[in-house]
């Protein structure tokens, strides 16, 4: 089972974000990034978790902001990914935080 969920995040910087963010999870989770566009893989036992797989966000920059994507493989897995991803940008866009994560099932 794949659960999804998506925001738009408005800033004028999304590619220096998505490049941060990738950047700093590179240190521990597989990554593949270029300025437009981003791939994380969350192990499934990260953190001494035990999903049931792997789940994978992505990340796409464009000049109105920045599309953030997330495939987990439970709805809990999900929601502690969205919490994840909000707390990283709105560190990294300390400037311009909180941002505005409207988080919609895709």
């Amino acid at each position: 089972m794949t659960v999804s969920a998506s925001a738009f995040v408005k800033t004028e910087n999304a590619s220096k974000y998505l490049q941060q963010l990738c950047k700093h999870g590179s240190h521990n989770l597989a990554v593949i990034f270029d300025a437009p566009r981003g791939r994380v893989v969350c192990p499934k036992d990260a953190r001494g978790a035990s999903w049931p797989g792997d789940a994978v966000t992505t990340f796409t920059a464009n000049d109105e902001g920045l599309e953030c994507r997330i495939d987990a493989t439970a709805a809990e897995q999900l929601e502690g990914l969205e919490g994840a991803v909000a707390r990283h940008l709105d560190r990294f866009a300390f400037r311009e935080a909180p941002l505005t994560f409207d988080w919609r099932a895709a």
